[in-house]
């Protein structure tokens, strides 16, 4: 399958020629022949399917990661309310901290998740601020958790998951919306390309 950067690297190189499209027998492009306009429509076409189905698929893969990692939450919420300090995760900061803390923390965890969701999942312009929103929540967590880590007699590596395990969610949904965003970029610069060699 040809590649979308290997194409918009063929236009971009085609610029001082009136932004004429690969046309000519190219090894690179796997043709043997020339590519009328109706196939350079319909490849451009299958890549923009190809692009959204793609984009959709690892937006929800990643939606349900944090969605599983929020209920794993909502469960420690549950068993931190009804059975405190039962949780190991939980029981190492019975000295230092009230369970209501412990149970604002986790809830504040659960809506820091959500909203990295709706921005994974959210089809509109600014779904971005919402992972903003998500990883700005998962600072102030970050920064409580620790605080309190580093307070107890010795420092517990087999819970910090609980600083940055919100904050880290977020910054990955960040990475993969940046991806997914430059991918379809490259492919409406392929369109505007064809467009523009149309127009020529």
């Amino acid at each position: 399958m040809i590649s979308v950067k290997k194409l918009t690297r063929k236009f971009r190189k085609s610029r001082d020629d009136k932004l004429s499209l690969p046309t000519r027998d190219d090894p690179d492009l796997d043709g043997s022949r020339p590519m009328d306009t109706q196939e350079q429509e319909e490849l451009v076409r299958s890549l923009e399917k190809m692009q959204a189905k793609q984009s959709i698929q690892w937006r929800v893969v990643f939606a349900a990661l944090l969605f599983c990692y929020a209920g794993f939450l909502i469960y420690s919420i549950y068993q931190q309310a009804s059975f405190p300090w039962e949780l190991q995760h939980h029981a190492y900061f019975m000295e230092e901290v009230d369970s209501w803390m412990i149970i604002s923390a986790d809830w504040i965890a659960v809506l820091a998740c959500l909203m990295a969701i709706v921005g994974m999942l959210y089809n509109s312009r600014d779904h971005r601020q919402w992972i903003w929103y998500s990883c700005s929540a998962g600072l102030g967590l970050a920064v409580f958790w620790l605080y309190y880590m580093l307070r107890l007699p010795k420092f517990r590596w087999d819970i910090i998951w609980l600083p940055f395990g919100p904050l880290s969610g977020a910054g990955i949904c960040l990475y993969v919306d940046h991806l997914l965003a430059e991918s379809s970029e490259e492919v409406r610069k392929l369109r505007g390309y064809m467009y523009a060699y149309k127009a020529s």
